[in-house]
Parts: C-alpha cells; structure tokens; sequence
C-alpha cells in the first residue's frame, strides 16, 4: 500500500513539475537539451496529419529526429561548420531565404490577385521596339523616347502599322510577322508592357512604353476571354522550315498515310509510338504537357484550340517543326484562385513587377529606421564625377577627403562617405560615353537602397523568430548532407571493394527474371507478313529487309530486337517460350510474330547490370552501420512522459 502512494506521489509532483515547465525538455542528445515545442515544430511541418497523432507516429519520428541529431553532433565534433565552403554555402541560402522578408507583403498580394484577374483575358496586341539599355545615359535615353513618339505621330496620322514595324522596329521578329506579337495573357511579357496593353482598350495606340529593353508602342488589336489550357497529344512527320522540296513531301506522303489509318479507327496512341518523331512524347502515345495561350507555335495552338471534343483529331497541320495530327484529350478552364495562389506568388516574385513590392518596403524601413539624408555630402561627391568614372577607373582614393563624410543615417547608423567610395569603384562600368555626374547620383541611390535592404536583413534573426529557426534548419541540413556524403553517398560510389563484397553476400536479391532473346516482326496485314517470311530465307539483316519491305510504305513492317521479360512486349506475352518462330498473332488486319533465338532462365544480375540498385542497397547499410555506430559514441535520452503529450488521437 505505502509502495502504491508512493507512485502516485511521485507521478503528480511530476505532473506539477511539468505544468510548471511551459516548454519542457523532450530529447537531450549529447548533453544538448531539445524543448518540447522545437521538436513539435519540426513534427508538425513534416506531418501532415494536423492535430491527429499517435503515439506510434511520434515514436518513428522522434527516432528519425535522434538520428538526424546525431549526425549533426558529429559534423559539429568536426568542425565542419567552420569550412570555408559551408560559410559560403549558408551565405547563399540566407540571400534566397530572406527575399520574401524584403519586399512590402501587402503590395505583392495585390499584384498577385491583379495577375488572376488578367489571367481571365487574351490579349493580342502588335509593337515596335526602339532599343535603349536599361542604364542608359540620359541623353541616349531622350534620344530613344523622341524616336519612339515621332513613330507614334506618324501612327496616329494614319502610316500602317505592319509597315512601320518592318520598317522601323528594333524586334528582328518585325521582318517577319509586322509586330503582330500574337495572343498572350498575364505572367507572359515584361510588367511595364503587360500593364500598358491591359489598360489600352482595343484599337488603340500606348504612349512610349519603357522596359529594359527599349521604349514600345503598342497596338492592341483584340481581347477575348482566356481560352483556358488543352492537353493534346500529336504524332509529328518531322520537316524543318528550309527542307528540301523531296523531303518534304515524303512527310506529307506519311503523315497522311497515318491520317488515313486514324480515319480507319487505328488506335492514335498505338500510331504515336510507333510513327512519331517527337521522341519525348511518343513513348506517352504522343501526350503533350497542358499549355495554354502563346504556349505553342501559332498553327499548332490554333488547331488544337479548334478541336471541340474530347478524342477529336485534326487533320494534318503544318508548322516550323514539320506536320502534326493533333487529338484533344483534355479541356482546363482557368483554375480557381486558391488553387492558383501559390503559384502566382512565385512568379510575380520572380517578376519584374516586384520591383513595386521591394520599393515599397524600402520606404518602410527608412520610415522605421528613421532614415536622414545628408544632401551636403551627396552633392560633394556627384561634384567630384569625373571622367574616370566614365571610363570604369574611379577609384576610392580620388575622394579620400570625403570618407568620413556621411552620407545618410539609418536606426542610428551612420553610412559614411569611404564605403559609399568602395561600393562605387566596385560597382562602377566602362562606358564609351555618358555623364559622370548622372552615373554617380545613379550609383548612389543603388547604394541607398542596397544599404537599407542589408540594414534589414541583418535584423531578421531577431525580429523574426522563424526566420532564426529556418536558418538553423538550413545549417543543419548543409552540414547533414557534406558528412553523409563523406560517409555514405560518395563512400558507396568509390568503394569499389566494400561494393563488390556487398554484392557477393547479397547477390540473390538482384535476379533476372525469366527473359527471352528474340525479334518482334509487327506486320501491316497478312500479305506483308507472308513477304517478310519469304525474304528472310535470304536476308537476316534487319535493316535490308525492312527497307525491303517498307519500299511502298513505311508502316509495313517495324522490327524490335532484344531480350524481354513478361509484360514488356504484347507479342512476346501472347507466345510459347521456345526456341525458333511463332505462330501468327492476328490483330485485326495486323500480324505480328516472334523468332526465339535463346529462353534464358532467372539469374542473379551481373554487378555491372544492377549496379544502381546495389550501390543503393549498399548506401542503405553503410548508413545503419554508421547510425549504430553515433549512438554508441554519443548519449542521448528521451523523455517518454513529454513525448507522449504530443499524442492527440481523434
């Protein structure tokens, strides 16, 4: 009785110990103490069963946690964390993971739901290009924009547009299609000239539109609803604009004798495998990824486009590439916008237009920071532009009078003249001619907004605690793959002695099954087959006796050699496995029949013929030696009571 009391003192002073302990401690590994909420964090974002756990669940967890722990503990042991290569590597990282804490969140939303909505819309619109380079000087730049609005004046006098373009555009596209740009939709061109055509109403003409390339005007010609997306397969004949006049209609003789068999009901994705060129696709039976407006080239879009049921074909269409059949398998309208969210997210921040997210948060932090300008300095050093500048030899030294100058303040922070005189002779460009006074005060307003971003993101840590996390995530994980790949990936591909006596304990598990050798004869009809019997008592070369055959049509005879197991080939499937010729198979008008040179029986695989699979059973124990081998070295201990908190069964 005393024993029992004594239990159940002890379990409720635990009990009182851990609701005091908000955030107790649920593994220690090598003296290191893990909290309960760091181990859930890391749980929950690699479960997806929200809020319904079991206890087996955060067992088989925990255990995959300990050993990921233990690896880093090791790497650490190595002081592998202060290799030069890793502090590079997590520099890198830190760049790409603090992008989306520098831009204005709330501005990025709303480009994304902009970006929806124009998606609803094809737009097609012509343009003429005067180039002028993004940093251009401002003289050259007037110089493009006069260029540009003397074109628009002589637009808006009735000249044709065609003839400008051909005429005037700097687009080498212009010689060939007048400026007609075709249909395209939002995401598809630069944000300046997106924006230009979806505010333009149609038969209008833009003012001079600026992108990094140059000024456009542009005519919007039309505006439709989106036509949404088509998946398509197709089977292609190939013929390249330019081909020869003879082997251009031996194309055309081909693909139409496919047409004609489609048109008999011969299976399209059978045809595909069989015929087409388009090597990537004819493997799937001809399928093509979804796509949707300005995907594809014009006369193939327009076909696709065109078919209205699900299994249509077209007839034979032409383009660039050679001659298509194309059968429509599937019709996508616009998905809805939860479903399209994310995506959109990450191409607009890929986008030019996040440019306005990035500006608009720059203007925030100089508001928190408090940002003060000192015009005085600004002035001194645009004055002390010089031709050097120009010719990319600024250097630093020059204005060494002026480095303690300061140039603006931000969060109490003083930039001060020498490293705006780095950044500068760092960042500077030759040029054949410009204004070295306007390519300081550019200089220094990249430095103003490179300085306010850097300002920021050195506070990321500790204004945001899961960037803190995501970072220490990020470390772990580079560490975690250089000493794997130490002791396991690379380690199973370059021990070629510890990988053939793996092989040689282990040989039994990489067996052929049973296969045959053999040639698979496909025939178009019976007369060919009974032709091709006849001809191989003399020939027994492959390729002599399909181009015998194939003389009237290419889709007499096809020919596969090799060794098969079950389920590879339909025709080796529908035969005896023995020595010698099969009897027929009949498909329809097709005949098709097989000639077994050898039966070849299960055997283990050579080395060489499984060796991916061996390396990769091989790296699979080398890991649970090397496991075995850390928890031995290392303590560690798991707090059952804690662990068990986290089971929430529904």
């Amino acid at each position: 009785m005393r024993k029992q009391i004594l239990v159940i003192v002890l379990a409720l002073l635990t009990s009182a110990a851990m609701a005091q302990q908000p955030d107790p401690v649920i593994l220690t590994v090598a003296g290191e103490e893990i909290q309960k909420s760091e181990f859930e964090r890391v749980f929950k974002k690699n479960n997806t069963k929200e809020n319904n756990y079991s206890l087996k669940d955060v067992q088989e967890y925990m255990q995959l946690y300990i050993n990921y722990k233990l690896k880093v503990k090791e790497a650490l042991e190595m002081k592998m964390d202060t290799v030069a290569n890793f502090r590079q590597e997590l520099t890198g990282y830190r760049k790409q993971l603090a992008q989306p804490y520098l831009i204005d969140k709330s501005v990025s939303e709303n480009l994304v739901v902009e970006a929806y909505d124009r998606l609803k819309q094809d737009v097609r619109a012509s343009h003429i290009l005067i180039k002028c380079a993004n940093d251009a000087l401002p003289k050259d730049t007037l110089e493009a924009y006069n260029k540009a609005m003397k074109i628009r004046a002589d637009l808006v006098k009735g000249s044709d547009f065609g003839v400008l373009a051909k005429a005037k555009s700097d687009d080498p596209s212009a010689k060939e299609n007048n400026g007609d740009l075709g249909y395209f939709t939002a995401m598809q061109m630069v944000y300046p000239f997106e924006n230009a055509v979806y505010t333009t109403k149609v038969g209008e003409l833009t003012n001079p539109v600026r992108t990094r390339f140059g000024y456009h005007i542009i005519k919007v010609t039309d505006k439709r609803a989106a036509q949404g997306e088509v998946k398509v397969a197709h089977i292609m004949i190939k013929s390249a604009a330019g081909a020869k006049a003879e082997d251009s209609t031996k194309a055309a003789l081909t693909i139409n004798e496919i047409y004609e068999k489609l048109v008999k009901g011969e299976n399209f994705e059978d045809l595909a495998r069989q015929f087409s060129e388009d090597q990537g696709s004819a493997k799937n039976g001809g399928a093509l990824p979804l796509f949707g407006t300005g995907r594809m080239v014009p006369e193939f879009e327009t076909a696709a486009f065109s078919l209205k049921n699900i299994n249509d074909f077209s007839k034979p269409v032409k383009t660039s590439y050679g001659f298509h059949i194309i059968k429509l398998l599937e019709k996508k309208d616009l998905s809805p916008y939860a479903d399209m969210q994310a995506e959109l997210r990450q191409k607009v921040q890929k986008d030019s237009r996040a440019d306005l997210s990035k500006s608009t948060k720059i203007n925030s932090i100089k508001k928190e920071g408090n940002f003060t300008e000192n015009k005085a300095s600004q002035g001194l050093f645009i004055k002390a532009a010089d031709s050097s500048l120009v010719q990319g030899k600024f250097t630093a030294e020059s204005v060494s009078k002026l480095a303690n100058s300061v140039m603006f303040t931000l969060g109490g922070t003083e930039f001060k003249g020498g490293m705006f005189a780095s950044y500068v002779e760092s960042h500077q460009a030759k040029r054949n001619t410009g204004e070295p006074q306007a390519l300081m005060l550019a200089l220094y307003n990249e430095f103003v907004n490179e300085s306010v971003l850097g300002f920021e993101e050195a506070r990321l840590e500790q204004k945001y605690p899961d960037f803190k996390a995501l970072i220490q995530e990020y470390k772990d994980g580079i560490l975690l793959f250089e000493l794997t790949d130490q002791k396991v990936w690379s380690k199973a591909v370059k021990d070629s002695a510890g990988l053939a006596n793996y092989y040689a304990s282990n040989k039994n598990n990489y067996l052929w099954p049973d296969r045959v050798e053999a040639t698979v004869y496909n025939c178009a009809n019976a007369q060919v087959a009974k032709e091709v019997k006849k001809l191989m008592k003399s020939v027994d070369d492959v390729d002599t006796l399909m181009a015998r055959i194939n003389q009237s049509s290419k889709l007499n005879l096809q020919v596969k050699t090799g060794k098969f197991s079950k389920g590879e080939n339909e025709s080796i499937d529908q035969v005896e496995w023995k020595q010698g010729m099969s009897k027929d198979i009949v498909n329809g008008e097709k005949i098709s029949f097989v000639n077994i040179s050898k039966v070849l029986p299960s055997a283990p695989k050579t080395i060489e013929e499984a060796k991916g699979v061996i390396t990769s059973d091989y790296q699979a124990y080398l890991e649970k030696e090397w496991i075995t081998s850390l928890k031995s070295k290392y303590q560690y201990k798991i707090n059952d009571q804690v662990l068990e908190s986290l089971v929430n069964k529904k």
